[in-house]
C-alpha cells in the first residue's frame, strides 16, 4: 500500500464533485471529507474510508489502535472538548494580591506545555499522548512527574509545534522536561523537592532537571523577583504554599503571579455580601476615570467591611492588568486615598444616576453594576487552528452565570453554564479560564 511521508498530500475522488485532500503533519494523517472532520475525536485518532484506502485496514488500525490505547481512551469515549478526563493535576488559582506569601515556594512560571509523566509516556492536561522519542525519555523514572514541558521564554508556539507531532522527530533536542512536582510522593512540598531531586539525579536524564524554586522573603522581595523575570521575557511567577500537599485539582495552595497595578477608582455602590459577609460589604462598586465599571471584592478586613467607603469617595485598589474590555483583573482594595477630598452627597447621587442609561417614569433604580455586568454578557470569542485541528471556544458571563461553547469552527458546539456567588465570582473564573485557554494557544477572534 502506499502511504504519506511527513508534509506530503494527496488528493483521492470520493462521492463529492471535487476530490478529498489527504495529508500526514508530523505523523496526525488527515482527510478533508466530512466523515473525517465531524468526529468528536482527538484529531490524531481519527480515520475514515480514504486514509483505510491509501494505507490499509492493517495500518490505520495499529495506527488508531495504539494511539486510543496509549491516551487510555477509546474513539468511543473520547470527546475532543474541555469535558476531557486528564491527569490528575494540581491546578494553580491566581494571586488575589492580598494573601501573604512570605516564605512560600517561588518559581518562574513557564511558557510551554504543561506535561504529567505517568511513569511511561507524557499526557496533557486533557490525557492526550505527546510522542516523545525514546531517547528523549531515556532514564526518566517509572513514576508520576509533574512538569512542562519547554525550549526558552517566548517560545511557546515553537514548543507547541513540536511536541504535538507524532513522528518522533530530532526537532525534540530543542525541548526540556522542568519537573516541578512528583505527585506520588508522600508529604509535604519540601519533601516532594527533596523526593524529585533524588529521582533525577539517580535515572541521570538528559532531557529532564528540576525547575529550581527559593523561599519568598516578602512582598519586596516577591516583586523584585516578578520585575527580573519579566525582564528576561518570563511570564510571571509560581507560589506554592509550605508543606502543601500534591491534590487534583484547582487549589489555593498554588498560585499565580503576574505583574501587578495600582490605581484609584470611585466608588458608586455597594454589593452586599453573602455566606460570611453577610450583613456587611461584599464588594465595593467603582468606576473608573474612562467610565468602565467593576466590582472589588477582596483586600479588605472585617472592619473595612462593616464600614466600607462612602458613595463618592476615591479609593486605590492593586490589580494584575487589564482585560481586553478596559475591565482590572482580580481587583483588590488598598485603601481610602487619603489625600482625596471626600465628594458631597450631591456627588454621591449623581454617581448613582449615571449608572443607569435614561428609564421610564417611575421605574425601579438599577444597581450601577448593572450596567458593568451588561457590558459583560458580550461573548469573548478564541479559535485555535494548528494542522488539522480546527476548535473554537467562547464565553460569556451574565450576572452571576458564567456560559462557556466550544467544538469545532463551523460547528454549533457544546455549551456548558455555571453559577457563582456573585458577579464578581464570575467575573474572576471567566479570566481564570480566558488565561488557560491563551496559555493552550487559543488566540481571540472578533465575536
Amino acid at each position: 500500500m502506499s502511504d504519506l511521508q511527513d508534509g506530503e498530500t494527496i488528493e483521492m475522488q470520493g462521492s463529492g464533485a471535487k476530490p478529498y485532500l489527504l495529508k500526514n503533519t508530523g505523523g496526525v494523517y488527515s482527510c478533508s471529507c466530512p466523515a473525517w472532520r465531524n468526529q468528536s475525536i482527538a484529531i490524531e485518532r481519527r480515520t475514515c474510508k480514504h486514509l483505510r484506502t491509501l494505507r490499509g485496514d492493517a495500518a490505520e488500525e495499529a495506527r488508531v489502535g495504539a494511539l486510543a490505547q496509549r491516551s487510555g481512551r477509546t474513539a468511543a469515549d473520547g470527546q475532543d472538548s474541555d469535558e476531557n478526563a486528564g491527569p490528575p493535576l494540581l491546578l494553580a488559582e491566581s494571586w488575589d494580591n492580598a494573601t501573604d506569601l512570605s516564605d512560600w515556594w517561588m518559581s518562574e512560571k513557564l511558557d510551554g506545555v504543561r506535561a504529567y509523566w505517568d511513569g511511561k509516556q507524557f499526557l496533557s492536561r486533557q490525557g492526550n499522548l505527546y510522542h516523545a522519542p525514546a531517547w528523549f525519555i531515556d532514564g526518566l523514572p517509572d513514576l508520576p512527574l509533574d512538569g512542562e514541558l519547554w525550549i526558552d521564554r517566548k517560545k511557546f508556539q515553537r514548543t507547541v509545534s513540536i511536541v504535538r507531532r507524532q513522528d518522533k522527530s530530532d526537532l525534540w533536542n530543542e525541548v526540556r522536561f522542568l519537573v516541578f512536582d512528583a505527585p506520588a510522593a508522600s508529604g509535604g512540598f519540601e519533601d516532594r523537592l527533596a523526593f524529585l531531586k533524588d529521582a533525577l539525579a539517580k535515572g541521570g536524564p538528559e532531557f529532564a532537571r528540576s525547575h529550581a524554586h527559593e523561599r519568598c522573603g516578602s512582598l519586596d522581595s516577591l516583586r523584585a523577583e516578578l520585575a527580573r523575570i519579566e525582564s528576561l521575557g518570563g511570564e510571571g511567577l509560581m507560589l506554592r504554599q509550605p508543606g502543601s500537599k500534591y491534590v487534583a485539582g484547582r487549589s489555593a495552595t498554588l498560585l499565580k503571579v503576574k505583574t501587578f497595578h495600582d490605581a484609584e477608582a470611585l466608588v458608586v455602590g455597594h454589593q452586599a455580601g453573602a455566606g460570611r459577609h453577610k450583613g456587611r460589604l461584599g464588594a465595593l462598586l467603582v468606576r473608573l476615570s474612562d467610565g468602565t465599571d467593576f466590582a472589588i471584592g477582596t483586600g479588605f478586613s472585617d472592619r473595612e467591611r462593616d464600614n466600607p467607603p462612602a458613595v463618592g469617595a476615591t479609593v486605590t485598589f492593586r490589580y494584575q492588568e487589564l482585560s481586553d474590555a478596559g475591565v482590572p483583573r482580580f481587583p483588590s482594595y488598598v485603601g481610602v486615598r487619603p489625600d482625596a477630598i471626600q465628594q458631597t452627597q450631591t456627588v454621591a447621587t449623581d454617581v448613582r444616576r449615571r449608572s443607569s442609561p435614561e428609564a421610564p417614569p417611575n421605574a425601579p433604580p438599577r444597581s450601577p453594576l448593572s450596567v458593568g455586568v451588561a457590558a459583560a454578557g458580550k461573548p469573548r470569542y478564541f479559535e485555535f487552528v494548528e494542522g488539522t485541528s480546527s476548535k473554537f471556544w467562547e464565553i460569556a458571563q451574565a450576572g452571576n452565570t458564567m456560559t462557556t461553547r466550544w467544538g469545532r469552527i463551523g460547528s454549533a458546539g457544546q455549551s456548558k453554564t455555571k453559577s457563582f456567588a456573585d458577579p464578581q465570582a464570575a467575573a474572576n473564573a471567566m479570566a481564570v479560564l480566558i488565561e488557560e485557554k491563551t496559555d493552550e494557544g487559543y488566540v481571540e477572534r472578533p465575536a
